[in-house]
């Protein structure tokens, strides 16, 4: 992955901290991580911590919580953990207001929890719940959980929001309907607060990711044993949070990017093919 549109002071400060061995930004910072019992968001946490910041992690199962909390604790990490359903805005809610009576404010929030689905139009007409689900999870919750940080970050005029986002959103893969749209949804939300928030020094930065194995994508046979792991993720997102650019993008997404401006129907054309190729997996025949 590389960083697009990153500040030239931001790049250098990073060069020279990494060749003079500097602390981290993040050391003594509030990072909040959701979807942090698994996958990237789990490997997000542990490299985090291990630059000092006390690391907030969020998800649903409390159990899991405690099991990556306990092995940051036994690396002399800082942690606490807040169980939470994203899906549920009275939840999200609660946990703004139990965060912020805990810590005063939260640094940098990195909106990482997630749901995707890969199935066909056709295998979704009677699938409205797709959406519904994709939405909920990649876009109400993370809105939601911002916007209940966003006005402590502009008071103390220091903050910074994440989201990991896709891909898919340059690319407009076919069978991912439902979650690459959910997902463009809350990158175009962060390009515009980011811009009515930049007199306040609160960032916001949409890091595109390629395929990375985790979980989320192991009912599609096709990927198996491809992409990323969820450390190498995690190097991205922990260097998006030092330098604070605008996009992180991958070079197959903006080269797909440029293709589907300059040579539209030629894009469609080539997809289309690839999606021909591709079948559904079995779990999305399933339903």
């Amino acid at each position: 992955m590389r960083t697009l549109l990153q500040t030239p002071l931001a790049r250098v400060t990073g060069v020279v901290r990494r060749v003079t061995g500097a602390p981290s930004p993040l050391q003594g910072r509030t990072v909040l991580i959701t979807g942090a019992s698994s996958g990237i968001g789990e490997a997000t946490a542990y490299a985090v911590a291990e630059r000092g910041a006390h690391v907030l992690l969020v998800a649903r199962r409390p159990e899991e919580l405690a099991r990556v909390a306990a092995t940051i604790t036994e690396a002399g990490g800082k942690v606490s953990t807040y169980p939470c359903d994203l899906t549920d805005l009275d939840a999200i809610d609660d946990l703004v207001a139990e965060v912020l009576a805990a810590h005063g404010a939260v640094d940098h929030l990195v909106n990482n929890a997630g749901r995707s689905i890969r199935r066909s139009l056709r295998l979704s007409y009677d699938r409205f719940h797709d959406f519904e689900r994709t939405m909920a999870i990649n876009y109400f919750g993370p809105v939601r959980l911002t916007m209940g940080l966003l006005p402590t970050m502009r008071e103390r005029g220091f903050g910074h929001v994440v989201n990991i986002v896709t891909w898919g959103n340059q690319i407009k893969a076919p069978k991912f309907a439902a979650y690459i749209a959910s997902k463009q949804a809350l990158d175009t939300f962060a390009r515009i607060a980011g811009r009515e928030t930049y007199g306040d020094n609160v960032l916001f930065t949409n890091i595109r990711v390629s395929l990375v194995q985790t979980p989320m994508v192991a009912p599609t046979e096709a990927y198996a044993g491809r992409g990323h792991t969820p450390a190498r993720a995690a190097e991205t997102i922990v260097k998006a949070l030092e330098e604070r650019p605008i996009t992180v993008n991958t070079l197959a997404g903006s080269a797909a990017e440029v293709l589907n401006l300059v040579a539209p129907r030629l894009s469609d054309l080539l997809f289309h093919l690839a999606d021909r190729s591709l079948p559904d997996s079995s779990a999305a025949k399933r339903g």
